[in-house]
């Protein structure tokens, strides 16, 4: 029998999909690292669900994640994403998305890239060991360290709890309870 962390258990399949196939997963794409910089930002305050029943219309107002031309992004393209129903209209979310796209391009200028940036700060992915929710952090030292390095790098809106969430999404910390079958 399937057994899923509690919040996995769901009748939306978008969130069991992302549950089953992408949280806890190392994964450092740079395309992917940037989308769930995106989302987990927009997500700030809001339910995961929200964002993920959105994702597809992230996806269409932001390039297909494609930080080099959201990095580009003028006056015209702010001013119709604020118009854009189709995702979370804030303006602080949007100003940091474009921001976040310009540091990421600066990482490459400088010869890096933020998944080499990430490697550096957690070498090896972290598999905690929760048995039950409760023994799930919402932020960490670590969280706190990284969210103080991107900010110096050019990051917006990335605190320790946004950075931490982000880290179980790209698979750095994997707190898939101990139970479940996508430990």
């Amino acid at each position: 029998m399937v057994k899923r962390c509690n919040w996995g258990e769901t009748e939306n399949e978008k969130y069991r999909e992302y549950h089953d196939h992408e949280w806890g997963k190392l994964n450092l794409d740079e395309k992917y690292l940037y989308e769930m910089l995106v989302l987990e930002t927009f997500q700030s305050g809001l339910s995961w669900s929200t964002i993920l029943n959105k994702r597809e219309n992230f996806r269409k107002a932001f390039a297909d994640f494609d930080y080099e031309k959201v990095a580009k992004y003028s006056y015209n393209e702010f001013f119709d994403l604020m118009h854009d129903q189709g995702i979370v209209r804030n303006v602080k979310k949007v100003d940091a998305t474009i921001a976040d796209a310009k540091a990421i391009v600066a990482l490459h200028k400088q010869g890096t890239s933020l998944g080499e940036l990430l490697k550096q700060l957690v070498p090896d992915p972290i598999i905690n060991h929760p048995k039950t929710d409760q023994d799930v952090p919402s932020q960490t030292e670590l969280s706190e360290k990284i969210a103080k390095v991107l900010k110096e790098k050019g990051f917006e809106m990335l605190g320790p709890v946004t950075v931490y969430s982000f880290l179980q999404a790209v698979g750095l910390v994997n707190d898939h309870l101990d139970d479940c079958s996508f430990k």
